[in-house]
């Protein structure tokens, strides 16, 4: 019986690749997650969108227009309001109808902050049927 080493023919080699499985499998939960959040990471904006087969024309909804210049100038209908005028008006608007839908209607240069505050006086009201008004665009768009 001899004692000693074991003698090897050669040495390991160091490993050259890197194996491609554990970051396929790591990148393709990361998407289904992704996949699956976005949709829940939507806007915070509530639309109370009608709901009916089949609409007949005598059932208009009431509404009323509520119309915002590039100067900041607020109209509620054909009458042009000061801010103070207009929250009090839209409030009885809101005891006496809650269910009457606001036609927004914003110029394009007015900031978004502006518009934000309007909804928010809107639903502070109790109106919460808001639709935004929009043109359609020309054939040369």
């Amino acid at each position: 019986m001899a004692f000693g080493r074991l003698e090897r023919s050669e040495r390991p080699k160091p490993m050259g690749e890197i194996n491609m499985t554990p970051l396929i499998d790591v990148m393709l939960v990361l998407l289904v997650i992704f996949m699956i959040a976005a949709p829940l990471m939507s806007s915070s904006l509530r639309l109370d969108l009608p709901k009916s087969e089949a609409a007949t024309p005598s059932d208009a909804p009431k509404f009323i227009q509520v119309s915002l210049a590039a100067d900041g100038t607020l109209m509620l209908g054909e009458e042009n309001l000061g801010t103070a005028q207009f929250q009090q008006r839209i409030s009885a608007l809101g005891r006496a109808n809650p269910d009457l839908e606001l036609q927004l209607r914003a110029d394009k240069s007015v900031p978004y902050g502006q518009v934000a505050e309007l909804i928010g006086w809107m639903q502070a009201a109790g109106l919460n049927r808001i639709a935004f008004v929009a043109d359609a665009p020309t054939k040369g768009e």
